[in-house]
């Protein structure tokens, strides 16, 4: 039977081990499916793996599991082959089983250590703190870590084989070593800007590798030649300064690994025995870059695969925003990659390999590259899940379960939460009535992912489209609920998220024609003019100035607080990092601490933080200073002896995630 993915479905070896197809899951962070206590994989960490195997991934490979606990000793969070080494390979053993019960293969990722770039709070003592040299940390620059000695460096090196012989008894077909990739400390040894030391491991090309190439050769004498060994490899830095990445297209220069010594290396290290490499680019001072948010292309690391696929002759493993099947295939016909790498989108997905190989594109649940499920709570210590996969990580302490006995489900708003409440009590066998009173379902994710770079927040509508068709749910629209209509009604549940409407200032000169909210421009950029002044430079407002930029527009934006974004921590770093960037690179200028006072026939009248004020000139007004609960419908029956469930933006304005969050779980405990 003719399939048009068919060659993402072909076998392929890693060394004389056979993958059944072209799909990997990426390595990511585990914080929350190991125990602490023994650093072995607990019964989540080994279903969340299972499951990504039952979707029909042919080879996984795991987050990153320290390998060592002596020299760079560290508070827990991630599996530790060496901490008790005997139930790390009881409980590796369940989750391999598991795995190949699928067919699937298991790579465990073996970390030699993180050096400069590890958060402070995980730092066990100060004299954990390590590097090659001595270093600021990346993320604190009063914390200084000390130079590993000689002696220290063997210890590690021994610590990585002796971590690999763990997981062979275990089960696992191979290990991925972590990292020359990132900024981690193997990669910190590579790098002149980190490496300053006069011995063996310092200086000449040859010494500042010679610790990754030591690592292979030990695993391989422990664990034998055929024994797969692959390596996470960054051929290219961007580093344009400490704690500064180079954006795409941007002129630099290069204070990492930059392609020609990226290259030279790649070819160092596949004869020294890594049988593939894992690639990707970037590091922690471009963090960005390892870890793309929505403002990067599809694909970003393909031309990178490019390369290393012309220079050495083992698989190339590629990863970066490929979930879309064509874009894989294209990759793999054009020698970009020889396998698939898939992190996040297996994350919101479990299933996309199959739903690919049997043809079923509309179902898989699209990843919105947001961060806000994953790393921007691995970051902050909380468990890893998914903005629009609520159960990810807890897949069967937190499935949805049929129910036995029916019911019947008032849905009112169609927006993300309204769309996830009538999915999940459809899943359930519930008979649903969803009321939209305008055309399209979608609400805030209609204006929102309007810019380019947002493109995915409408495949996620399209996305409960489908399902809700699929699910029969009963979709009523450009009706208006009314109280009445509630009273009078007899259902067993009434699920209100009305949405919330933009704050209107009230401004001077608000009533000029040029004034107009962010969610009504984006619905329509061409009302923008030439020069757009934007009162507010919170997400929507800085995202709509960037995408107006993108346009051809002139953009100030002006922010009546301190902060951008909201301030650090309001959106997940990467996002945070690299938006700031694009707006700075694209000369969208920010004033903060600057009060918008009157709309002009020139302009904006602000006043700025030394008292002063000023006309910024502007064709077009925007305001983007946030929006009010509509939850006048909720109050009106919140009393009545009905069921009633206020959620997303009418209960609290905040974030897709915790819409959709929010509404599993009122729709998952009907």
């Amino acid at each position: 039977m003719e399939h048009k993915y068919s060659k993402l479905f072909t076998p392929i070896k890693i060394g004389k081990l056979e993958i059944k197809n072209r799909y990997f899951m990426a390595p990511m962070a585990t914080p929350g499916l190991v125990d602490p206590t023994t650093g072995a994989y607990n019964e989540r960490g080994i279903e969340y793996y299972a499951q990504r195997a039952k979707g029909g991934t042919g080879l996984i490979v795991t987050g990153i599991c320290k390998a060592e606990k002596i020299v760079e000793s560290m508070n827990g969070g991630i599996p530790m082959a060496s901490l008790n080494p005997g139930a790390f390979v009881r409980d590796g053993k369940t989750l391999t089983e598991r795995v190949h019960a699928y067919d699937a293969k298991i790579f465990l990722q073996l970390g030699f250590g993180f050096g400069r770039v590890m958060v402070p709070n995980a730092i066990k003592n100060g004299a954990a703190a390590v590097a090659p040299s001595p270093v600021e940390n990346r993320w604190d620059k009063n914390v200084i870590h000390r130079e590993l000695t000689i002696e220290e460096i063997k210890s590690m090196i021994k610590s990585m084989a002796q971590a690999a012989a763990h997981a062979k008894r275990a089960g696992f077909d191979g290990v991925e070593v972590h990292a020359v990739h990132e900024g981690y400390l193997l990669d910190q040894f590579t790098l002149e800007l980190f490496n300053q030391r006069k011995d063996q491991y310092g200086g000449s090309f040859e010494n500042r590798y010679r610790a990754a190439v030591e690592v292979v050769e030990a695993i391989k004498a422990e664990c034998g030649q055929d024994f797969p060994v692959i390596l996470r490899y960054s051929p290219k830095s961007f580093i344009k300064g400490i704690r500064q990445g180079g954006l795409p297209g941007e002129e630099f220069k290069e204070l990492g690994r930059d392609i020609e010594e990226g290259i030279k290396a790649a070819k160092y290290l596949v004869k020294a025995g890594y049988d593939a490499l894992d690639v990707d680019v970037g590091s922690y001072d471009a963090w960005y870059w390892s870890h793309p948010p929505m403002y990067f292309d599809d694909g970003l690391y393909l031309p990178f695969g490019k390369i290393m696929k012309e220079a050495v002759d083992v698989p190339i493993m590629i990863a970066g925003r490929v979930d879309n099947p064509d874009l894989a295939l294209q990759a793999i016909d054009d020698g970009e990659a020889d396998m698939i790498g898939l992190g996040r989108p297996l994350l919101s997905d479990p299933q996309l390999p199959n739903k690919v190989r049997r043809r079923k594109l509309k179902d898989i649940r699209p990843c919105l590259s947001c961060h806000d499920g994953c790393m921007g709570r691995v970051k902050t210590g909380y468990v890893m899940t998914c903005a629009v996969n609520p159960a990810c990580s807890r897949e069967v302490e937190y499935g949805i379960v049929a129910s036995i006995k029916p019911k019947k489900i008032m849905v009112i708003g169609g927006g993300v939460a309204g769309m996830e409440v009538a999915r999940v009590c459809g899943e359930k066998g519930y008979e649903v009535d969803l009321y939209e009173k305008s055309n399209r379902l979608g609400g805030s994710l209609i204006p929102g992912g309007m810019p380019t770079f947002k493109r995915n927040d409408h495949k996620l509508i399209a996305w409960y489209e489908n399902q809700l068709k699929t699910l029969k749910v009963n979709i009523h629209m450009e009706t208006a609920v009314t109280k009445d209509m509630i009273i009078n009604s007899d259902y067993d549940a009434y699920i209100l998220g009305t949405g919330a409407t933009p704050i209107k200032l009230s401004l001077k000169g608000s009533e000029l024609n040029n004034v107009y909210d962010a969610s009504k421009v984006s619905m329509d950029i061409s009302i923008a003019g030439n020069e757009v002044v934007i009162i507010g430079a919170g997400l929507v407002g800085a995202e709509l100035g960037l995408w107006l930029k993108m346009e051809g527009k002139k953009v100030t934006i002006v922010e009546m607080t301190d902060k951008i974004f909201g301030g650090e921590g309001a959106i997940p770093f990467p996002n945070y990092d690299m938006l700031r960037d694009l707006l700075n690179f694209n000369n969208v200028k920010i004033l903060t601490e600057t009060k918008a006072k009157e709309v002009t026939a020139e302009g904006l009248k602000v006043g700025l933080k030394d008292g002063s004020e000023q006309v910024i000139k502007a064709d077009t007004v925007i305001t983007a200073v946030g929006y009010h609960s509509d939850n006048k419908l909720y109050n009106e029956i919140r009393l009545s002896d009905k069921e009633v469930f206020l959620l997303g933006d009418a209960k609290q304005v905040h974030n897709i995630m915790y819409a959709i969050w929010d509404a599993y779980a009122v729709a998952r405990d009907l």
